[in-house]
């Protein structure tokens, strides 16, 4: 039996060999990179809606092909040694395990990583965007964003475009993703193939999933008994709908709560969060504001770790700890203070009785929300290796 690497090896040999070969209209055989919009398929269970699509940017094999290899590509970076994926990696969920990243400079960020699961469905992009609406708009952030930096292409673009000209199978894709413009080669169009490639992002096969589609086997007893927990204790006002999550731009995929200060912090006992962490308040300037960061889906949250917008929470049964408390408390340091009594909390995070069985049972369900099989996926692998 092939290894899942060698199998992915051969797999993009026969892809490339396709591009050759297929390249030609009327040969009779079906070209599974296909530039054409109308032959795209998604790859979602029966009953689950894809994510919308810009007019501007439909989707096609070959687009989410090239994505792909950009979103994987160190050539998107000043230094040649970063890409989307050194703060996003698959076996996370797209998340990467680390309190913040670091970018190219070496500068920390403020905030955690997010994980990708499902972003297509999402709304807003980012832990405080509120006028970050689209995919294809959020790319630009990492790429020329300076505060902090992060992939530092600023002033860059030229030399960007001319790395990714000189690459063979770039000169395949591209043209075939974007048919009929004299130089497919712009920064647009590489935002669009990398968000094209993250609408793919979907997991739907968890064993909440399976159960709801009448697998009786699919939950333990205990996952069973935290799902009464998590409904009994309203978790669901937040993290509800099909995403365990905020706002969506799908109807009926989240909840009706997108943003929220959550008791996290209370710095000095007057609400305040952490300097540069403010979430909306950064943008807004309105106090009611401050703390409020967007409610982030449960989808594969068992591979998401750490937690919080600035990963300072490091479990799951830490998360639930904090939130049945009502909010957290931090006895001394720079950031002291009791979340309970922060003035701006959202009026949903008010406490609830748990126990260490109870505990556990809703760390079973909140693993339950999990599809193994998107952090092996082939598909979503990195095609340079």
């Amino acid at each position: 039996m092939l290894t899942n690497r060698l199998a992915h090896q051969v797999a993009v040999l026969a892809m490339v060999g396709v591009l050759t070969a297929c390249a030609g209209e009327g040969n009779g055989v079906v070209d599974p990179l296909s530039g054409d919009p109308a032959l795209f398929t998604w790859d979602l269970p029966a009953g689950v809606t894809p994510p919308p699509v810009p007019a501007d940017n439909p989707m096609s094999a070959s687009k989410v092909e090239l994505g792909r290899r950009l979103f994987y590509d160190t050539r998107l970076s000043s230094n040649g040694a970063f890409s989307c994926a050194s703060c996003h990696r698959q076996d996370n969920a797209f998340a990467d395990a680390k309190n913040v990243p670091v970018g190219t400079t070496g500068e920390a960020h403020t905030r955690n990583s997010m994980g990708l699961v499902n972003v297509g469905y999402q709304r807003t992009f980012g832990w405080a965007g509120p006028s970050t609406t689209a995919l294809e708009a959020q790319a630009l952030i990492p790429m020329f964003g300076d505060v902090p930096v992060e992939l530092g292409l600023k002033g860059r673009e030229a030399d960007l475009l001319q790395r990714l000209r000189s690459v063979a199978i770039y000169q395949e894709l591209f043209p075939k993703s974007f048919p009929g413009t004299s130089d497919p080669f712009t920064v647009p169009n590489v935002t669009k193939a990398i968000s094209t490639f993250e609408r793919t992002f979907n997991a739907f096969n968890a064993p909440i999933d399976r159960f709801r589609r009448g697998d009786s086997t699919a939950l333990s007893a205990a996952a069973r008994r935290g799902q009464n927990l998590f409904n009994a204790h309203r978790c669901a006002q937040c993290h509800g709908g099909t995403l365990f999550g905020g706002l969506s731009a799908t109807p009926g995929m989240g909840s009706d709560v997108e943003f929220a200060n959550t008791g996290l912090y209370n710095v000095g006992g007057t609400g305040a969060y952490p300097a540069k962490n403010g979430g909306l308040f950064e943008t807004t300037g309105r106090p009611g504001d401050m703390g409020r960061m967007k409610v982030p889906s449960l989808r594969n949250v068992a591979h998401t770790f750490p937690y919080a917008h600035d990963g300072s929470v490091g479990s799951l049964q830490e998360v639930l700890d904090n939130y049945a408390r009502g909010g957290r408390a931090i006895a001394v340091g720079p950031n002291a203070g009791d979340g309970r009594l922060n003035p701006f909390k959202d009026r949903r995070v008010n406490g609830f009785p748990m126990n260490p069985q109870d505990r556990q049972d809703l760390v079973e369900f909140l693993r339950s929300l999990s599809d193994s099989s998107f952090v092996t996926a082939p598909r979503f692998s990195n095609p340079w290796r």
